[in-house]
């Protein structure tokens, strides 16, 4: 089976613990997240391995609400979310690397593998105008972390709420 993925990068100006702490808010990310619609949380405690819940976005001008669940969490370094849909296994790899104490770089890694003969729905999804879809909505989420989690930081001392 073929598996195609694409990956971005995104420097954020604060500690890895922050960052992670804004991208695994499940029930905050769709305030976080500008593509993502909503949220609901399907299981209870803390974000990790086991941690499953149903996201809403929307993606090439369609809604479409996907299940999820999280198959490794390494707190404040590294988790992966993985999603079957549509005749294909997807496959998120997050990971968080700290440059220095006040910066991270998060990349995210988004994988297909197609499931029972699904190439043309992989192809669709992964390949050229596709692929810059996706490239583009991971690039966008990134970004709204790096100014969810940066507003919050330089709000720090300055009245913030310290909420969120």
């Amino acid at each position: 089976m073929t598996t195609k993925s694409v990956s971005v990068e995104q420097r954020v100006a604060a500690p890895a613990v922050h960052v992670w702490e804004a991208m695994t808010d499940l029930p905050g990310m769709a305030r976080v997240l500008s593509g993502v619609e909503r949220v609901e949380v399907l299981t209870e405690g803390p974000f990790g391995v086991g941690t499953r819940w149903r996201e809403t976005r929307r993606m090439l001008g369609k809604e479409a609400t996907e299940e999820m669940y999280v198959t490794a969490s390494e707190p404040t370094g590294r988790y992966v979310v993985e999603a079957d849909s549509q005749g294909a296994h997807y496959v998120s790899e997050f990971t968080l690397q700290p440059l220095g104490p006040e910066t991270t770089v998060v990349r995210m890694t988004f994988s297909a593998v197609p499931q029972g003969g699904a190439m043309g729905l992989l192809a669709k999804v992964l390949g050229g105008l596709g692929a810059r879809a996706v490239r583009k909505a991971i690039a966008r989420d990134l970004a709204d972390i790096a100014t969810a989690v940066e507003g919050r930081r330089s709000g720090e001392g300055e009245g913030g709420s310290g909420t969120g």
